[in-house]
């Protein structure tokens, strides 16, 4: 799967759907989609990108999916949303990195958020960045793990971004990380 930096810059503000099961269990949000994310409609699609190998690790799925140019194959979809699995964004506008989001679309894509987890009405939500929490939830000192506040409803915990950029993640630190909530929520023992 391949793309120049020509062709992503085409994807530059584009959405994708969120991959969301009918009565989610656990619902990670990203940041916002990266311009892979946004070139294939899959989450966390950048081949660097350490999101699922994490969520194998920890047990969260059986094993990695496939992600080409097209897409992720059906069965692959199937098998997260099977596990009460879904993936959203906190800020749905595809950017090169999430520094270039700025404070105020982090609070309102925050807003958004807490309306459609409740919504959903899903148990759990993993929100994956601790800056971009503090920023769009306005909690500047917040720590990662379970917070005190829900979100929606639902119990709301902070974890680690698994981009590349967050280089001193490890994919055992953030399996480790991405267990506890899917602990809380039943998706693992």
């Amino acid at each position: 799967m391949g793309f120049t930096r020509a062709e992503l810059q085409t994807y530059q503000g584009r959405s994708i759907p969120d991959l969301m099961p009918e009565y989610p269990r656990l619902v990670f949000a990203g940041i916002n989609p990266g311009l892979w994310t946004a070139a294939t409609g899959v989450p966390f699609a950048y081949p660097g990108n350490r999101f699922y190998p994490a969520l194998v690790a920890a047990g969260i799925i059986p094993r990695m999916p496939q992600i080409d140019a097209d897409g992720m194959a059906e069965a692959d979809r199937r098998m997260i949303l099977d596990a009460g699995i879904g993936i959203t964004s906190v800020v749905r506008r595809a950017t090169a990195r999430a520094d270039e989001l700025s404070r105020a679309e982090l609070r309102e894509g925050a807003e958004r958020l807490a309306r459609d987890v409740a919504g959903w009405q899903a148990r759990v939500v993993a929100i994956a960045g601790l800056t971009a929490y503090r920023q769009g939830f306005e909690r500047p000192r917040a720590v990662a793990g379970r917070q005190t506040e829900r979100l929606g409803g639902a119990e709301l915990w902070v974890v680690p971004n698994p981009s590349g950029l967050n280089a001193h993640a490890t994919v055992a630190t953030l399996a480790a990380a991405y267990a506890e909530p899917a602990r809380a929520a039943g998706v693992i023992a």
